[in-house]
């Protein structure tokens, strides 16, 4: 048989959600993925010819692009930045149901932030900075499994579930969303560096107007939109310029949405659970 094709490396704005591996198993510690039946291949673009018989240790995970059920626990080099950022306020918003979905993301078993080592160093010296002004961060959302991934991407299929619409999506048509980019085919988050986050007063915790709520899907949420005057302007480019200061780079379709330039698995997606 032919070689499997590369994947090709996707860059750090690939976009905030999606639905990228599917049906892939995993033995008890996570260090191996075997997948015997062609129907059950792992695929991402651009695909695999059927037939292939794939067998995956826990060093090709390092480097594939992809990762399965990664066992139980999450892996030592991602932070519980719940703990190493006590001072910044966590709204964690997929898991419980006050989301675009109206429900609990699939994966979300606790309201944590989960980043990379060196994700986490960054928003701490980010912390540090804006707590010298006044300020606080304000996180949503950090490492997202690809279990959640697939979640928002089934929930795009369901066309019969609007409930959330006048919220999130008031201007949008729901089967529009993945077309339009603001619901991807993969997901940044799943490679633990990126995260969503706003700007709150330190004194009484009240989030800065930005012009728009978190993940409302609309080009006024764009960082740049031109419609966004004033305080909410000046209030998104006051996160950017901090944001970009210490390393971060912003998704600019979505002004709450950043990375980390340097994130340490930028072809790796994981899917160990949130907790």
């Amino acid at each position: 048989p032919q070689p499997l094709p590369p994947f090709p490396k996707d860059p750090y704005t690939d976009g905030p959600k999606g639905a990228g591996m599917t049906e892939t198993t995993a033995n008890e510690d996570g260090c191996r993925l075997s997948v015997t039946e062609p129907a059950k291949a792992v695929r991402r673009r651009p695909s695999w010819p059927l037939g292939y018989v794939v067998l995956l240790t826990c060093v090709s995970f390092a480097g594939s692009g992809y990762a399965s059920e990664y066992g139980p626990r999450r892996p030592d080099s991602f932070v519980n930045v719940n703990e190493s950022i006590p001072d910044a306020v966590f709204d964690i918003r997929y898991a419980s149901d006050d989301n675009f979905l109206g429900t609990r993301v699939d994966g979300y078993v606790q309201p944590l932030c989960l980043l990379t080592e060196p994700a986490a160093a960054a928003l701490q010296r980010v912390q540090q900075d804006v707590a010298q002004r006044g300020y606080a961060l304000k996180i949503f959302d950090c490492y997202r499994p690809q279990r959640a991934v697939g979640h928002f991407v089934r929930w795009v299929g369901d066309v019969h579930d609007r409930k959330m619409k006048a919220h999130y999506y008031p201007n949008e048509e729901k089967f529009r969303l993945i077309e339009k980019g603001y619901i991807a085919d993969r997901s940044g988050h799943s490679r633990g560096s990126t995260l969503d986050l706003t700007l709150v007063k330190k004194d009484d915790g009240a989030e800065l107007d930005i012009g728009t709520p978190y993940d409302y899907f609309d080009a006024l949420s764009n960082t740049a939109d031109p419609r966004i005057t004033g305080d909410p302007k000046a209030n998104r480019l006051m996160l950017k310029n901090v944001m970009e200061k210490h390393g971060f780079v912003n998704y600019a379709k979505e002004w709450w949405h950043y990375t980390l330039r340097d994130e340490p698995y930028p072809d790796t997606y994981f899917d160990f659970p949130v907790q």
